[in-house]
């Protein structure tokens, strides 16, 4: 396993490096700079803009441009913002990511704690009302957008009935302990829900559809005709192996809850790595946005490293040595 794992971090280095060209090449492939389309001040002299172009490297040629880049990068260094009064890449994230990973887990909480259980349930009792409403619920929550969803329970569970908070991430600043968490959990609630309404949809098909294959197989079959019981059958044996697809997409889930986060946060003005990222999209402030872009390529890398490891850990039959 450790040997394994090594072999995995060694290719991460080039795909890493592709990462970086690629991400690169987006930024730069986008028309303009931070100075263009901005309403610049006709009293200040065009020369200053153009030294700042010169001091930020902008004037040089896109190979040498990324060389810089790249070496900043290799170090820990994505530079300093262009429009947030030059303050360091770094810190801007640093404030940033800690929010968005409290809304990825607490949407990933709410996705495993609904979907499994309602999956195992329409496997054991297929074509009951449970399993045709879950059916239901499962192609609404593929087929609705997460940023319609987002509006929708904005106005029903915020604005009209008041339940939620439909924006931010604390009421007050003077809380702590377990008021600061409570107050995060309320106003996560929203935010959390429809940020995990299409991976609970997708897991709970996938569950279903598991367990409904798994408890067809031999082996289930002659458990049960020795005389174990039902819950053993499910918990001890189709469970484990009914698990494995869905460690699959919750590798994926890594990084893919991480950039889902942007549209989401951006609906309930919720102050993480998305609205930080449109932000700098809009403003052109490329190096924020090569370094979020960056960040999330890794995840996604990160969680299918931790997808194969846990695959170990589930079935014990899968080795890497």
């Amino acid at each position: 396993m450790i040997q394994y794992i090594i072999r995995r971090i060694l290719v991460f280095i080039p795909m890493l490096i592709a990462l970086s060209m690629i991400v690169f090449g987006l930024a730069k492939a986008a028309p303009g700079d931070p100075f263009t389309g901005k309403i610049l001040d006709p009293n200040i002299n065009p020369e200053v803009y153009e030294q700042q172009r010169e001091a930020l490297g902008l004037n040089k040629s896109i190979p040498e441009q990324y060389l810089m880049w790249a070496s900043r990068v290799s170090r820990g260094d994505f530079g300093e913002s262009i429009t947030y009064n030059g303050r360091s890449v770094q810190s801007l994230i640093k404030e940033r990511i800690v929010n968005t990973v409290y809304l990825g887990l607490f949407a990933l909480i709410i996705t495993l704690v609904v979907a499994i259980p309602i999956g195992i349930y329409s496997a054991k009792k297929p074509y009951s009302l449970l399993d045709y409403a879950g059916t239901t619920f499962g192609f609404a929550g593929l087929a609705i957008p997460n940023f319609f969803f987002g509006l929708v329970v904005i106005y029903f569970l915020s604005i009209k009935l008041g339940w939620f908070p439909a924006q931010g991430t604390l009421s007050s600043t003077d809380l702590s302990g377990f008021a600061e968490f409570k107050d995060r959990i309320h106003h996560m609630f929203l935010p959390g829900i429809t940020l995990g309404l299409a991976s609970t949809a997708a897991y709970m098909r996938y569950m279903r559809s598991e367990v409904l294959d798994v408890l067809s197989s031999d082996y289930i079959r002659t458990a049960k005709a020795k005389g174990m019981s039902e819950r053993n059958v499910l918990y001890k044996h189709t469970l484990r192996n009914a698990l494995i697809p869905i460690i699959t997409l919750m590798g994926f889930e890594f990084g893919a809850i991480l950039s889902g986060a942007i549209i989401t946060e951006q609906v309930f003005n919720f102050p993480g790595l998305g609205t930080l990222f449109i932000g700098s999209i809009t403003n052109r402030d490329y190096p924020i946005v090569m370094a979020i872009a960056l960040l999330l390529g890794v995840a996604i890398l990160v969680g299918n490293l931790l997808a194969d490891i846990f695959y170990s850990i589930v079935d014990p039959r899968i080795r890497y040595d």
